[in-house]
């Protein structure tokens, strides 16, 4: 798994997760969404395919996010972490993918980083300290299409055109490297961030993704406190260490 994901920037696992796992978790998500849509309504029928900080306080109450902790800090997660070229994982962020609301919206290509970071910065952050992604899709969805590889590899130019439209590019134009992943209800893709990808909208799309990062102090600069466990959950938690490297540097931040 290691070697792939060295390889590849991302693993496929089929059936990761049980019917009972999911129902667990989704009368939380659906309320947070429900709550969010209402709160974010110009956003949501304008553009939007994702929602963020579901582990946050405003909309869910702490049993609701207890129910997520868990999931996030669960033996079956901290093992997959374990098996991942980095050490100390740290939790950044929870979000939630669905379709837009508008159905003509088209998808684009990105690498996470580009809405931070300028094009050379861009292509520093390949050698730098990994974010990744764990997609846990609700239902069966399109999935993701990804350019295996291009976490650590800059973009070909043809890539480079398309996914920050230059020369005439758009970037929901299709790529000639893209591979396609379906993803069905109970799987699991983790990816780099760094990667270029897209989301497929169609079918009943709902998708959480868990966001964990490298311990390092400028990446878990955008990780909220408000998102974090307290004292009392993290002890309810099989596997805290996530939270508490996430913690460890926010307390050392100014």
């Amino acid at each position: 798994m290691k070697n792939n994901y060295i390889k590849n920037g991302y693993i496929y696992l089929p059936d990761f997760f049980t019917d009972k796992e999911l129902s667990e978790i989704k009368p939380v998500l659906l309320k947070f969404h429900k709550a969010w849509i209402a709160d974010n309504q110009p956003f949501y029928h304008e553009k939007a395919v994702n929602s963020a900080y579901l582990t946050g306080t405003k909309y869910l109450n702490n049993l609701e996010r207890l129910v997520l902790f868990k999931l996030i800090a669960s033996e079956k997660i901290a093992y997959l972490l374990q098996s991942l070229p980095f050490q100390n994982p740290a939790f950044m962020n929870t979000q939630l993918f669905f379709n837009p609301h508008n159905p003509h919206q088209k998808n684009y290509w990105h690498r996470d980083p580009q809405y931070h970071l300028p094009e050379e910065q861009q292509k520093q952050a390949l050698k730098g300290p990994e974010v990744i992604h764990l997609r846990i899709p609700l239902e069966n969805e399109p999935g993701i299409e990804l350019i295996p590889g291009t976490h650590k590899n800059w973009d070909s130019k043809e890539e480079l055109a398309i996914r920050l439209e230059k020369n005439g590019k758009k970037n929901h134009e299709n790529l000639s490297t893209g591979k396609v992943i379906p993803l069905q209800k109970g799987d699991l893709l983790l990816f780099s961030a760094n990667m270029i990808h897209r989301g497929l909208y169609g079918k009943d799309r709902l998708a959480l993704d868990v966001l964990f990062c490298e311990a390092d102090p400028e990446l878990l600069s955008f990780a909220d406190k408000n998102c974090m466990p307290d004292e009392a959950s993290m002890n309810l938690i099989d596997r805290p260490e996530p939270f508490a490297n996430t913690l460890r540097i926010m307390t050392k931040q100014p």
